[in-house]
C-alpha cells in the first residue's frame, strides 16, 4: 500500500521501486485523488497499457528516499559546476524543432535584461535534451561562441542526460485520447524537465523554470526577490511569474529532488504543467500564487511539437518594470466581513489576488502591522476590479501610525496621522517620509461612510527608503 503523508517534510512510501510505481499508477485511488469526473471517464476509455516494472529499475531506483537525487550521469557540454552557491538558477530544456529555434534568443534575453549586480546572483542551466548528437554539437558551438564570457564567468552551463537513462517512451498510455506521438512528446518532456530539475537541486537557493522560447522583463531577478521578501513567513511551494505553460514557475531548491521524482513517476500520465499543479497541491499549497505583471513572455511562433503554430501570449507581461513595490513583511487584519477565502493578506502582495469584504460600515478598518518599523517613500492602494467596478471604497481615508502596543490577540499603534482621502476608490501619495515625524509601524485603511456595495481591495503597494 502507498502512503502519502502530507504533514511530514517528505512524501513517504512503504513499497519499493518499480513494484510500488506500477501499483500506484494503476489503482483506482489514483483517479479519485487527482482527477475530476470528466478526466476519470477519459482514462477509463483510454488504453490500459501495463508498464513492465523491469524497464524502470535504473530510472526509479531509490524512490523510497524521495528527497534524494536521481542517479543520472550527465554530460557537460559547456561550462562546469559552480563553485559558489547563487540566489537563483534558471533552467531551460530544449530539443530540435522542425521550424524555428529560439534558444539563443532566450539565453540572450536572460543576460541582457539583468544588471551587472544581478548577474552575480544567477546561474543558467541549459539541458539540450534531444537525442540527435549532431544537433547538440551545432547548438553547443553556437552557445559557446555567443556566450563565451558567461560560460567563463561560471553562470552558464550546458548539459545532456543520455538516452539510456530515459524510461520507455513508446506504447505509453493514451490518456485524454491524445495521439501516440503527442503522448511520446509530452512524456519525454516530463523526463527532460525531471533530469534538468534534478541537476539543479543544489546550485542555488531558488529555481525558476523557463521554456526555450521566452523573453524576460528588465531586472526580473530584482522583481522576484521583492516578491519572495514580501511573502516572508508565508508558506508557498510554487510562485508563478507567467500564466503560460511551464514558464516562470519558481521553487525552493530544497523541493527540487521531490519535484524531479514526481515528474518521473507520472511522466506518461499528463502534460508537465498539469503535473505541477498536482505537485503544488500535494505539498499543501491550495491556491495559485501568481505575480502580476508577468516577468516572462512566450515569443516562439512555432511549437516544439511538430512545428505547429503557437500564438499564445501573456497579456499581463511588461518588459520594463520601473516601479516595483517593496511591501515589507507584515501581518494584516480587518473587522470587515470577509467573503469566502478572499482574506486580508491577498491585498498585500503583487500576486493576482485580492481582498473582498461585504458591505463595509463607518469605522471599519483594514490594518497592516509591519514586522519592523519602516521609512515609507510612497503608498498606492487600488480598489475594485474591471468586472466589479463598483466594489470600490467610496468613502475612506488612509492613516499611518507609530508606537506599537499589545491589544488583545493583535498588536496595534497608539497614534495615527491621516495622510489623505480615497478618490474614486484609489489612494496614492509620495514623499511620505517628508510628511511624518516617525518611522511607520502600522498603516490603516479607514471606512468613513457606510456603503451598500461590497469592497474589493485589489492591491496595496508600499515603497520604502
Amino acid at each position: 500500500m502507498l502512503v502519502l503523508n502530507l504533514s511530514e517534510e517528505n512524501l513517504v512510501f512503504d513499497k519499493k521501486t518499480c513494484s510500488m510505481y506500477q501499483h500506484f499508477l494503476h489503482r483506482t485511488d489514483y483517479e479519485n485523488f487527482f482527477l475530476k469526473e470528466g478526466d476519470k471517464q477519459l482514462i477509463r476509455e483510454s488504453s490500459t497499457h501495463q508498464p513492465n516494472p523491469e524497464r524502470y529499475v535504473h530510472t526509479f531506483k531509490d524512490l523510497s528516499n524521495f528527497s534524494g537525487a536521481i542517479n543520472v550521469t550527465y554530460r557537460y557540454l559547456a561550462g562546469m559546476p559552480l563553485q559558489r552557491k547563487r540566489f537563483l538558477t534558471i533552467g531551460l530544456s530544449s530539443v530540435k524543432r522542425k521550424k524555428g529555434n529560439y534558444l539563443l534568443e532566450t539565453i540572450k534575453s536572460i543576460f541582457e535584461q539583468s544588471s551587472y549586480e544581478e548577474l552575480k546572483e544567477i546561474s543558467v542551466v541549459v539541458h539540450l535534451a534531444d537525442f540527435n548528437s549532431s544537433w547538440r554539437e551545432v547548438m553547443v558551438q553556437d552557445i559557446t561562441q555567443k556566450f563565451a564570457h558567461h560560460i567563463i564567468a561560471g553562470r552558464l552551463m550546458v548539459i545532456h542526460a543520455p538516452e539510456e537513462y530515459y524510461p520507455i517512451l513508446n506504447g505509453l498510455k493514451r490518456n485524454y485520447n491524445d495521439p501516440e506521438d503527442r503522448v511520446r512528446f509530452r512524456s519525454k518532456q516530463n523526463v527532460d524537465y525531471a533530469f534538468l530539475i534534478n541537476f539543479c537541486a543544489n546550485i542555488s537557493d531558488y529555481y525558476v523554470m523557463l521554456e526555450d522560447d521566452v523573453r524576460c522583463s528588465k531586472n526580473f531577478l530584482t522583481a522576484i526577490k521583492k516578491v519572495i521578501t514580501s511573502l516572508e513567513g508565508t508558506y508557498w511551494v510554487t510562485l508563478e511569474f507567467s500564466k503560460l505553460g511551464y514558464i516562470g514557475k519558481l521553487y525552493h531548491s530544497h523541493d527540487l529532488p521531490r519535484l524531479a521524482h514526481f515528474l518521473l513517476m507520472f511522466y506518461q500520465e499528463m502534460p508537465c504543467d498539469w503535473l505541477l499543479s498536482h505537485f503544488r497541491g500535494l505539498l499543501a499549497q491550495k491556491n495559485v500564487i501568481r505575480f502580476k505583471p508577468s516577468l516572462f513572455q512566450h515569443m516562439g511562433y512555432y511549437s516544439s511539437y511538430k512545428g505547429t503554430e503557437n500564438k499564445l501570449k501573456d497579456d499581463d507581461f511588461e518588459e520594463e518594470l520601473f516601479d516595483i513595490p517593496d511591501n515589507p513583511p507584515a501581518s494584516l487584519y480587518t473587522n470587515m466581513s470577509v467573503f469566502e477565502n478572499y482574506d486580508a493578506s491577498k491585498a498585500y502582495s503583487s500576486v493576482d489576488e485580492y481582498f473582498w469584504g461585504k458591505s463595509p460600515s463607518t469605522g471599519d478598518v483594514f490594518v497592516i502591522i509591519f514586522e519592523n518599523p519602516i521609512i515609507i517613500k510612497k503608498i498606492k492602494v487600488n480598489t475594485g476590479t474591471e468586472d466589479r467596478q463598483n466594489d470600490i471604497l467610496h468613502h475612506g481615508a488612509l492613516d499611518v501610525g507609530g508606537n506599537i502596543i499589545p491589544f488583545k490577540q493583535n498588536r496595534q499603534c497608539s497614534t495615527y496621522i491621516r495622510l489623505g482621502e480615497f478618490k474614486n476608490g484609489n489612494f496614492e501619495i509620495s514623499d511620505v517620509n517628508q510628511k511624518i515625524p516617525f518611522d511607520v509601524h502600522c498603516m490603516r485603511i479607514h471606512v468613513t461612510k457606510t456603503q451598500k456595495e461590497w469592497l474589493i481591495i485589489r492591491s496595496i503597494s508600499i515603497w520604502t527608503s
